[in-house]
């Protein structure tokens, strides 16, 4: 398979800026982000709260109109999309939210949520819509019974599966799972995880799985991109990034993930000072004031993301080879 066609979605030079009431000042949440996912992996998306990641996830979807850039699904250019167009392209991207309560209406039946998108894009008839919920129900572990109930009645992971339930509705190709267990009981999130993993091998599913639980990120997946600030720092395997990150922010992101054996220890870097405002970020790197392998040089380079091993690239002019390494994408 080339790469072309093994290339699901790509997304080039994203910006998403808010303005800031009462001021000419606009918030850079996202500020020229390049990334692309293959068909059938998943590309984990971490990052430190408010750098971001959740607007890319939106972005990606139309859920918020981004500022500029380019976001192509098969080819297909989804921010040149009229709303039936896209209507239609939005059967194939679904997400998953964070909350699992306030993502589900609570005046409305298990059954009513989970046929909504059957429903609007006009698939079966009752009988029918019933059945799939029922079948959906099943697949995510819930009694088919549980159609009759409302949201209030349930576990935040039972809340989660039926939210997966409707997320699969449609039989989607991409799934944007926007931190789906941080708001879970830990014991609840290894079973949803699992879940999403069953459910991506047996419907071939491919995931943007957003979070900033680490350890989380590792397991399931393919490959990992991290954000900082809004914008990408470092992409690569999950097993080569974890193994050797080279950017120093994500260094020290992994140093603070628990080793879960008493006999080893893991230096932990401690970054000094508070995030900048995306308002007005620093020149150059944007990690810079926070950065401990941080030069002068650094105040005035804005480093792009360059590839150094095959399918490793990173956005950092101290990492050795950086300098002599060619332009990602």
């Amino acid at each position: 398979m080339s790469q072309e066609s093994a290339e699901l979605v790509r997304v080039h030079a994203l910006i998403k800026h808010f303005p800031v009431e009462g001021s000419d000042d606009v918030v850079r949440a996202v500020d020229g982000v390049t990334f692309e996912i293959l068909r059938g992996e998943t590309l984990g998306l971490v990052g430190e709260s408010g750098c971001g990641k959740s607007t890319v996830g939106r972005c990606l979807l139309r859920l918020i109109e981004p500022t500029d850039g380019e976001v192509l699904f098969e080819g297909r250019d989804v921010l040149r999309l009229g709303r039936g167009a896209l209507r239609e392209l939005r059967r194939e991207m679904q997400i998953i939210f964070q909350d699992p309560y306030a993502s589900l209406n609570p005046r409305l039946t298990v059954l009513q949520i989970v046929s909504e998108p059957l429903k609007i894009h006009g698939l079966g008839d009752k009988g029918e819509r019933r059945e799939r919920v029922a079948e959906l129900l099943r697949r995510v572990g819930l009694d088919p019974d549980y159609m009759k109930r409302y949201p209030h009645e349930f576990s935040g992971g039972q809340r989660q599966r039926i939210g997966i339930a409707r997320a699969l509705a449609l039989n989607p190709k991409l799934i944007v799972a926007d931190e789906p267990v941080s708001a879970l009981d830990v014991s609840v999130q290894a079973q949803v995880v699992n879940l999403l993993q069953d459910l991506q091998e047996e419907f071939g599913l491919t995931y943007l799985f957003i979070s900033h639980g680490l350890a989380v990120v590792e397991h399931i997946s393919t490959r990992v991109a991290v954000m900082y600030l809004g914008r990408i720092v470092e992409v690569a395997s999950a097993g080569e990034l974890y193994a050797q990150p080279l950017h120093p922010y994500t260094q020290a992101l992994l140093s603070a993930i628990p080793i879960p054996d008493p006999q080893r220890k893991r230096e932990r870097i401690i970054l000094t000072g508070d995030v900048p405002t995306p308002i007005n970020p620093p020149s150059g790197c944007r990690f810079r004031t926070r950065c401990p392998a941080a030069i002068e040089e650094c105040a005035r380079i804005d480093p792009e993301l360059r590839e150094l091993t095959p399918g490793h690239t990173v956005a950092c002019i101290r990492v050795p080879g950086w300098a002599e390494a060619p332009p990602a994408g």
